[in-house]
Order: C-alpha cells, then structure tokens, then sequence
C-alpha cells in the first residue's frame, strides 16, 4: 500500500486499518484478526454450512441458502464454502417471482402455447409460449410443444387453407385446386349458353336466331284432279273466246278456217 501523510490508499485485495494496509481474507474463509505493527492479518476457513465467495474482511461468513420442501425448491447444486447453495423448484413447477422463494404448479399451456423443455428444467418461469409464425399447437397440455405447419410444397400439393397458432396448414392437390377454377367457369358459360337457347325460343323471329330453324319447310302441293298435268297452265277466260282453228289442205297447203264455215 501506499501512504502519503494521512491519506491511505490500498490494493484491490487489501483493506484499510487503523491507519495501514492491511490483506483480506481470500474465498471461502472469513478473517480472524486485523493486521498490525508486528503481525498479518489472520483468516480460517468458512464452518459448514457457510461460503464466502469473494476476498473479504468479514469475520463472518455467509449460511448457505436452505431449500425448503414445504414451498415446492429442492437442491439443484450443494453449497461449499465459496458458493451457495442453488434451489429450484420440483418438477412440474416454477419459481413464483424472480426471487424463487416458492414454486407454484405449472398449468397446462393453452391453445396456440408451446411447451418448452429449456423453461421447464430451468423451472424460472412457465415452461409455455406462445407458438411463433409457421408453428401451432391445437391441444391443451402440460408437455406438448409448438409443432410446425405441414409443408405442403414438399408433398407436391397447395395449400388449400393457411395455418394459424392454432391449427394446421391444410393441403390440397393442384389437380384439384384447378378443377375448382374450372368448374364454376364451365358453369357460368352453360347458364349463358342455355340462356340464349331459351330466348331464341321464344323469340324466334330476332335476327341471329336463325340457327334454330336451318331446315326448309316443305312445299306444299295440291292435289289436282286425275288426268291433269300439274305442268299444264290451266286456260284464262279470254282464251276460251277464241275459236278453234281448223286446218283443210288446199292444193296440198294447209289453210286455217274458222269453225263453221264451210271449205270450198
């Protein structure tokens, strides 16, 4: 140590006495005596049940914490004489506040909460969380942790319906996925097909409906009486008022003659 006049200033592992520098005890013991003019400090070593974990002028040294069965701690780690003893709660428990001084019973986690083993052997806090993105937990349990959503990718399918914290992806084939596209579409076009079918049935007349009549009717022919060429033009009234012609051969040439005169 260094002394100048009054002012005394020691090491790290030193303490000031009585005007003097004097060494601390090291880990795990506590100090008996002070240092003086002829002597050093004096230390011993910590009693069972006792640590002292860092160097010290304390004649005492600290009691090892006790884990009480009674408020749910059993010992994780035995103490000695440089570390206290560490506590935690029993299985299927966690510390009740950040100072563990009791456990309380871990509760089934809920829907859409993951068990975590870390958590639980840590038995700090509850062993559940929430179930992050692209994980799900349907079931209420006290081990079940977040489990992933289905990768419907690697089964050659699509997703039909996306995952929650709650619940799974659900899958679909493309075939299928397609189908779905197409038969509302197919539809749609024979509601529209047969739309226009009905109306040109009752509109036969529009133009454009033409289509549904693309047979010719057929004709119709009276039937005339037997004998009669259906060929031949029926005689007009002024037709019968001509007189009939009669042809006579005069010196071998036909002459007309008019009915009822006589040929010379």
């Amino acid at each position: 140590c260094w002394e100048l006049g009054d002012a005394v200033t020691c090491l790290d592992k030193e303490y000031e006495y009585k005007g003097r520098c004097c060494n601390r005890c090291q880990p795990g013991q506590k100090l008996v005596s002070d240092c003086n003019e002829t002597h050093v400090s004096v230390c011993t070593s910590c009693e069972s049940g006792h640590y002292q974990q860092s160097w010290t002028k304390e004649k005492h040294c600290a009691p090892h914490d006790i884990c009480e069965d009674n408020a749910g701690l059993i010992v994780k780690t035995e103490g000695n004489v440089t570390h206290n003893t560490v506590c935690q709660c029993q299985a299927g428990t966690h510390c009740s506040d950040t100072s563990c001084q009791t456990c309380v019973e871990n509760q089934p986690c809920q829907l859409g909460f993951g068990f975590v083993t870390a958590k639980a052997v840590d038995r700090m806090t509850s062993p559940c969380e929430p179930c992050a993105e692209g994980t799900f937990s349907n079931v209420s349990s006290k081990t079940e942790p977040c489990h992933p959503w289905t990768s419907c990718e690697e089964k050659g399918l699509a997703v039909k319906v996306k995952g929650t914290n709650t619940s799974d992806v659900i899958c679909e084939s493309g075939r299928r996925s397609s189908l779905s596209v197409l038969i509302p579409i197919t539809a749609a076009v024979v509601t529209c097909l047969m739309g226009v079918f009905i109306y040109c049935l009752v509109h036969t007349e529009v133009q454009g409906c033409s289509f549904l009549s693309l047979t010719p009717a057929p004709v119709q022919i009276e039937a005339g009486k037997p004998g009669e060429n259906p060929d031949t033009p029926e005689p007009t009234e002024q037709d019968e008022n001509v007189l009939p012609v009669q042809e006579t051969l005069l010196r071998g040439q036909p002459v007309a003659q008019e009915d009822g005169k006589e040929s010379r």
